[in-house]
């Protein structure tokens, strides 16, 4: 009987969690049919072509990333399959988006609950942000060369 509540539970919670994370993909993403509709996107990817420059990303790559940034894993892996899907992002966009969101995902969330226990927030950042903009540069760089080495794309 103790196995069926566990089940039962874990359930409900999964559930729970998908409802919870459909409430505020699913806005997102008619968000982001509206802001290319209107061509937002386009300018908002111009304006982080620097940064996705430096990260060896394309410019397509800017908004997922930015999304992921800021919003978390959950969020920025709906607009990365979404953008995935359209065609939009190549396979070394998508692996170097990855190793970005990974090691930094979610900052402005996290940083506010490690705050409230009491970590420094200007510490998180000072390290996560530059240790993922590192990590993820050497990638694209050693990616680039092994292209370059092989002739082809990745």
């Amino acid at each position: 009987m103790d196995i069926l509540h566990i089940l039962q539970e874990a359930s409900i919670g999964s559930l729970k969690t998908v409802l919870t994370i459909a409430k505020f993909l699913i806005p997102l993403m008619f968000a982001i049919e509206i802001l290319k509709a209107l061509n937002i996107l386009d300018r908002l990817s111009d304006f982080l072509q620097p940064v996705s420059k430096l990260l060896g990303l394309s410019k397509e790559a800017s908004f997922p990333l930015l999304v992921g940034l800021i919003l978390g894993l959950s969020y920025g892996a709906g607009v990365i399959i979404k953008s995935s899907k359209e065609g939009n992002l190549s396979k070394k966009d998508l692996y170097l988006l990855m190793i970005f969101l990974v090691t930094c995902h979610s900052v402005i969330e996290d940083t506010l609950l490690f705050v409230a226990i009491g970590a420094s927030g200007w510490l998180l950042l000072g390290i996560r942000i530059p240790l993922a903009i590192i990590l993820t540069a050497l990638v694209a760089w050693r990616m680039n060369k092994k292209q370059e080495k092989l002739g082809g794309t990745l």
